[in-house]
């Protein structure tokens, strides 16, 4: 099913994860656990991140395979196009048609970490969206994209984060997946504003909820987003002690999650962090999974 007939129906909040593959030293099986973990919270579909090493594009592409084949919801496959050619992507996209992947979450993606040299200019696609209307030419694929309430971190203005919003938009994406955000009300002026400029598709929240101190701060300085002064109480407070950290992200999470269901969101978009206990007990307190499985 195309990730854009998902939010059609019956108008409750549609629930999606998010997982990465393990690093290279570590065997697949640890993903297929984290997914057996999740399968009981029913979700629409699982996203797979996509790395910039070639080992764990492939890790990707195995991954949403076993989705496809061996689990009930659809896998929604990260692609990147920094630095690739136009022929790297055809081949890309004909192995996930070939698997029965139909959807995708095209990604502009980042440079590699271990080529200070890299030349951006060195591929076919600049943007995420000239990878977005590579796709809708081909046909055959649901396409979704990645938005930024509080802009992009690379852009200097926030209003050319949202020019290239609109650019997605107009290339093709059916569907749109927020960065993580923690202050609900970034995302509500940020629905205003889109809907102002015409973006009519569904705009999905992602939410990724503060389990672990060290992990989180790392995260929120490569995305560049804002810290709501409950969140820096938190890491203050239980950054120390991590049961304590883990109760208190789950709590802030389930706040949050309510919130957004409450104003009427299309659906849910968790990332998971490959936990699966936590991220079950929000989306059971939220009401976006039966609870107990």
């Amino acid at each position: 099913m195309k990730i854009r007939d998902l939010y059609t129906g019956s108008g409750a909040p549609v629930l999606s994860l998010e997982i990465f593959p393990p690093s290279r030293s570590y065997p697949l099986e640890t993903v297929f656990d984290t997914l057996d973990g999740l399968r009981e919270l029913h979700p629409a579909f699982i996203s797979v991140t996509y790395g910039a090493a070639a080992g764990e594009r492939e890790r990707t592409v195995e991954i949403a395979s076993r989705i496809q084949d061996h689990y009930p919801f659809e896998p929604l496959a990260h692609l990147t196009c920094l630095g690739q050619s136009r022929e790297e992507i055809d081949r890309k996209l004909d192995e996930l048609h070939e698997l029965g992947i139909e959807n995708v979450l095209a990604l502009r993606g980042d440079p590699p970490e271990d080529d200070p040299g890299f030349d951006p200019l060195s591929g076919d696609y600049l943007y995420a969206s000239n990878l977005i209307e590579e796709i809708r030419k081909r046909g055959g694929f649901g396409i979704a994209a990645a938005a930024y309430p509080e802009g992009h971190v690379e852009c200097p203005r926030v209003s050319e984060s949202h020019e290239h919003l609109k650019r997605k938009i107009d290339a093709g994406a059916e569907v749109l997946i927020t960065q993580l955000f923690f202050d609900n009300r970034i995302l509500y002026d940020f629905l205003e504003r889109a809907g102002a400029m015409g973006i009519g598709v569904p705009i999905v929240p992602g939410i990724m909820p503060v389990l672990n101190s060290k992990q989180i701060r790392r995260i929120i300085y490569l995305c560049g987003v804002s810290i709501p002064a409950t969140i820096l109480r938190m890491l203050d407070r239980f950054g120390k002690s991590p049961a304590d950290m883990e109760k208190a992200g789950i709590d802030y999470a389930v706040r949050q999650v309510s919130d957004l269901i409450e104003n009427g969101v299309p659906g849910i978009h968790l990332y998971t962090m490959n936990r699966a206990r936590q991220i079950s007990e929000i989306a059971q307190r939220t009401g976006l999974a039966p609870a107990g499985g």
